[in-house]
């Protein structure tokens, strides 16, 4: 298709209406041009097509089809080549029922604990969440079905999310928020970004062309279609002009006479429009030109992926004296409603139609265990129900262990509101206690999309964090339990002791319509790790069946140029009796010598498969993004010379070996310097001290010869101190009458020169 043609020969009325949905699934078709309608579908985790009376809300009965793990889940597994697999599924299937795009995957990034979307999440970490949504990316698109990455960008909440105003620096949103798109949009080149609903510093992400152009497509090069979330448009034409091609839904044809009213009054170029109009064509050009038909979607298939996949991802937070994997003769105490209706998806528009849903108790019938099942809790409602829990403690009583299935049921985590706190219901928090008072071997198994307060962790035996696990969760949860699978999923996330730790917690949600990000780029382990807190669980943290021995540590050089790239190996073995998988974890320290920066932060990471007693070496690329961080003045990023060490380990507090590399700073940095500059920031450079001595000395009133009676008054260090938190302008006002504004300024130039 000639597209330029096409688009010179569309009216302006048919160019606008292009820019925006038919209804809420389906983009519309230009009849005069032969372009044809396409249908998106949400996601990201399975399909969510509504066949009629389509609504965003999901009040609408939508399709049976495949709930695969959610995001909370499958970034647990740390594993790119399995997020891949899952995506060419998901993209079988979209191929299958005429779905040109999945809505999906979402990276925002975990901020706080109480984000109601937070089971849609990866991560807290930008790296991680990024990589893993680029392998689901490739996957689903290697079926020629697009993605839509979202949502762009700083959408952390779901209180006030359409008119909330995010107050966030430069800094923090480079090297966390953007982050996490930034890799998966370079490398993966997803067909759609969906724009977020909130304000970024003030201006809604609809109309922001800092980041929908000036960012996302001249700076990354990103070619693809950027649509809006459903009703996030504020100013269609400011829109339009920013760099949103698509508005999703439509809004009945008024927002199409905006776009053209400002085309005709000359506030809008239509060079502009023809621009969205371009990409969106070329978007539904790609899917229909190699759509496929007859597509055989096998759900049974599928299904048993999905329980794989859990169980790849499953994390095993706790096993005290081995009391996991459980002994097949032992009578067992199942507890809790979750061990037979599971809450293994989130609320919202994510929300799927299972047509099949495989719990514990359905995967361990017929397989010979001596269960004893108790309901523990009601769902319905917080408070104990002592009925409930008495028959749960008889039957724990009788047995040689007890399993509890606990976690957050739908009324309390989903799409559309926060979390009050980090707590789980309290009759189920009141179960576990009064099971711990007649049971000493406790499991629990949880199902939450995000972290959760534990204040038995400490008296239970075992913790299984499923978090929201897909359809087949169950099959997962039994395969790991009895030990036919060994558990190789490791935390996403920090899980810290209480809420109140949380370096969100005095800035979430914010007042009204504005929240600060004042913790800046401190965001989960990066804040956690930097004070050396006490946590509940650290980030990246998961236990095996089997045991990992590390050695050897190795790094290609070991003093680097910030253009190089430093090569990095480890020797893993296990040292167990049973197969599993490893999770290799490269964080880099950086000196703390200057711009306050996390002790340290995670820049590689691999699963790798060992047998019993095998050894593999697993190696590793850092660029110079492994060593940088984004500088506001000079507005990007910068590699601080020092020393950095190299850390490989299991988790962001099991640190195996360190390897010290000197990086050397090829790039020149030249501070701005100003009236308000600081003595001190220039002090301790020896270029500067010649041209800065006569300002000390009027600063500080000191003779050539001898110092002042005034200055002996005050001793060196109360001098010093002083001095060096002192701008350059207080020697007019504060020095001995030798300069003025002209004077100083001429000073400033030579000190400017003489970095540049």
């Amino acid at each position: 298709m000639d597209y330029k043609k096409v688009v010179s020969s569309m009216t302006l009325e048919e160019k606008a209406s292009l820019c925006s949905g038919r209804d809420f699934w389906h983009t519309k078709a230009v009849k005069s041009q032969k372009i044809p309608e396409i249908m998106v579908s949400d996601g990201p985790h399975g399909l969510r097509k509504q066949p009629k009376s389509p609504d965003h809300t999901g009040a609408y009965e939508s399709i049976k089809a495949v709930c695969f793990p959610a995001a909370c889940a499958t970034a647990s597994s740390f594993d790119r080549s399995l997020l891949n697999k899952m995506g060419k599924a998901i993209g079988t299937e979209c191929q299958a029922e005429n779905i040109a795009t999945i809505l999906g995957p979402a990276v925002n990034i975990k901020r706080s604990p109480l984000c109601g979307r937070n089971f849609e999440y990866y991560s807290e970490d930008p790296m991680l969440a990024s990589e893993l949504a680029g392998a689901l990316i490739k996957g689903v698109q290697s079926r020629n079905v697009g993605t839509s990455i979202k949502h762009f960008t700083a959408n952390n909440q779901e209180t006030r999310r359409l008119t909330v105003s995010v107050k966030v620096d430069e800094r923090t949103m480079r090297e966390i928020y953007l982050a996490a798109f930034e890799g998966a949009v370079k490398n993966a080149s997803p067909w759609t970004v969906m724009c977020s609903y909130n304000r970024i510093n003030g201006l809604h992400a609809s109309e922001n062309k800092k980041y929908l152009t000036d960012i996302l497509r001249d700076e990354w090069g990103y070619e693809g279609v950027v649509m809006s979330d459903w009703g996030a448009v504020n100013d269609r034409p400011k829109g339009i002009a920013a760099g949103l091609d698509l508005e999703m839904p439509g809004s009945y044809g008024i927002n199409d006479r905006e776009i053209v009213e400002a085309v005709q009054n000359g506030t809008l170029s239509e060079k502009i429009l023809d621009r969205s109009v371009e990409r969106i064509l070329r978007w539904i050009d790609k899917y229909e030109t190699k759509k496929q038909k007859d597509v055989k979607w096998d759900k049974d298939s599928d299904h048993e992926l999905a329980g794989k996949i859990e169980e790849e991802s499953a994390v095993l937070l706790k096993n005290e004296g081995g009391i996991l994997p459980l002994d097949k003769n032992d009578t067992i105490a199942v507890i809790g409603k979750f061990a037979k209706a599971p809450r293994y998806q989130g609320g919202g528009s994510s929300h799927i139609n299972s047509y099949k849903v495989t719990s514990f108790m359905d995967a361990a019938k017929g397989k010979g265990h001596d269960l004893i099942y108790a309901d523990g809790y009601d769902l319905d409602k917080e408070e104990a129900d002592r009925t409930l829990i008495t028959k749960a403690v008889n039957a724990a009583k009788k047995s040689d262990v007890a399993v509890i299935f606990a976690g957050l049921p739908d009324i309390i985590e989903s799409e559309g509101y926060d979390r009050n706190d980090m707590s789980l219901p309290e009759n189920q928090n009141i179960l576990i206690d009064e099971i711990l008072k007649v049971q000493p071997n406790v499991v629990v198994v949880l199902h939450n999309g995000s972290a959760v307060e534990m204040p038995w962790e400490k008296e239970v035996k075992g913790i299984f964090e499923m978090y929201l696990g897909g359809q087949n969760v169950g099959t997962a949860e039994y395969d790991l339990l009895f030990g036919k699978a060994n558990p190789c999923g490791r935390l996403p996330e920090t899980f810290p002791k209480k809420l109140e730790d949380n370096p969100s917690y005095l800035n979430f949600p914010g007042y009204l319509d504005n929240v600060d990000y004042a913790e800046g780029v401190f965001v989960g382990y990066r804040y956690y790790d930097s004070k050396n807190m006490e946590v509940l669980f650290p980030f990246g943290h998961g236990l095996s069946y089997t045991t990992y021995k590390y050695s050897n540590l190795k790094v290609s050089k070991r003093k680097i140029k910030d253009t190089d790239m430093l090569t990095v190996s480890v020797d893993v073995t296990n040292i167990g009796r049973m197969a599993g998988k490893e999770v290799v974890q490269i964080y880099v320290a950086p000196p703390q010598d200057g711009i306050p920066r996390p002790v340290h932060e995670l820049k590689a990471f691999e699963k790798v498969t060992l047998r019993a007693g095998e050894t593999k070496t697993v190696t590793f690329e850092l660029g110079s993004r492994a060593f940088a961080y984004w500088d506001k003045e000079i507005h990007d990023w910068y590699v601080a010379g020092g020393d950095y060490m190299i850390e490989a380990g299991s988790s962001s507090r099991d640190i195996k070996y360190v390897k010290k590399v000197n990086v050397e700073s090829t790039r020149k940095r030249v501070p701005a310097i100003t009236e308000n500059t600081c003595f001190g920031d220039l002090m301790d450079d020896p270029r500067l001290t010649d041209i800065l001595r006569p300002l000390v000395n009027s600063y500080l009133h000191i003779d050539k010869n001898e110092k002042s009676k005034a200055l002996n008054a005050i001793n060196d260090k109360m001098n010093r101190e002083l001095l060096r938190f002192s701008p350059l302008r207080g020697v007019i006002s504060l020095g001995d009458g030798e300069f003025d504004h002209e004077k100083l300024a001429k000073v400033i130039m030579a000190l400017q020169s003489k970095l540049s």
